[in-house]
């Protein structure tokens, strides 16, 4: 599996917004357009482009088919997307409208036997787990719904349970570090990797420069999704492409 740059676009009320630590009162918002800004990725060298909408995120209903169409007509972006994704028929859906990758965050946590139906209808280069956690009382714990309400369910069982399923794309969020140009969690992703070698691991949270991106690589991601950091022209996407 190859090492991939993911630049990141979150959209919330047809704006490209960032949010702190999956607050969605802590948000802000940037003034260039969506499509406008997959294309100038795609213009600067990408080959993926990470999708999420917020607003299905939360509360359901993927509403992005339009915006991705648009993406895979006016360039040559493979789009990994998700938000709201409940049910088969979402996957399908998605996938229909564009997709390369459908992420399924949420889902996963409540309902993995279905997820691991998902992997194994569609082919696992289709599907992305999204388990996004949060460290609580020494444990890697799982939140839901847009990051309102947790799970029981640990970070490390489920990666496991997934693996064992055929998955092999992981993509995880410390959620303390989103939005929040700390660093990725490299210790965490050391143990990840190591726990399921045969997936590939998306790092994300945290990325602020270009050694962070190093880092993430040497410990064993396969990919890097870069949000806040490429907005706010922390670094250029074509030096985190060369890297």
């Amino acid at each position: 599996m190859s090492w991939q740059i993911y630049p990141a676009i979150d959209v919330r009320d047809g704006r490209v917004v960032r949010l702190r630590q999956g607050d969605y009162a802590q948000q802000t918002g940037y003034d260039t357009a969506p499509l406008a800004l997959a294309q100038r990725y795609a213009s600067e060298g990408a080959r993926w482009l990470h999708l999420v909408d917020l607003d299905a995120a939360r509360d359901g209903g993927y509403t992005l088919s339009p915006l991705l169409g648009e993406i895979a007509h006016s360039t040559a972006l493979q789009v990994q997307t998700g938000g709201g994704v409940r049910r088969r028929e979402d996957v399908a859906r998605i996938l229909d409208a564009g997709a390369a990758r459908v992420v399924v965050g949420s889902i996963a946590v409540r309902d993995p036997e279905s997820v691991a139906g998902w992997i194994a209808d569609f082919g696992a280069e289709r599907i992305t787990v999204a388990l996004d956690a949060r460290q609580i009382d020494g444990q890697w714990r799982l939140p839901l719904h847009g990051w309102t309400h947790v799970s029981e369910r640990t970070l490390a069982g489920l990666a496991s349970q997934f693996a064992e399923a055929g998955m092999k794309h992981l993509l995880c969020t410390d959620i303390g570090r989103d939005g929040m140009l700390a660093g990725p969690n490299t210790t965490l992703y050391a143990e990840l990797c190591s726990m399921i070698p045969d997936v590939a691991v998306q790092a994300s949270g945290g990325i602020r420069d270009i050694a962070d991106i190093v880092a993430s690589r040497a410990v064993g991601c396969r990919g890097a999704i870069l949000g806040k950091a490429l907005l706010e022209a922390r670094f250029d996407l074509k030096d985190a492409l060369a890297c």
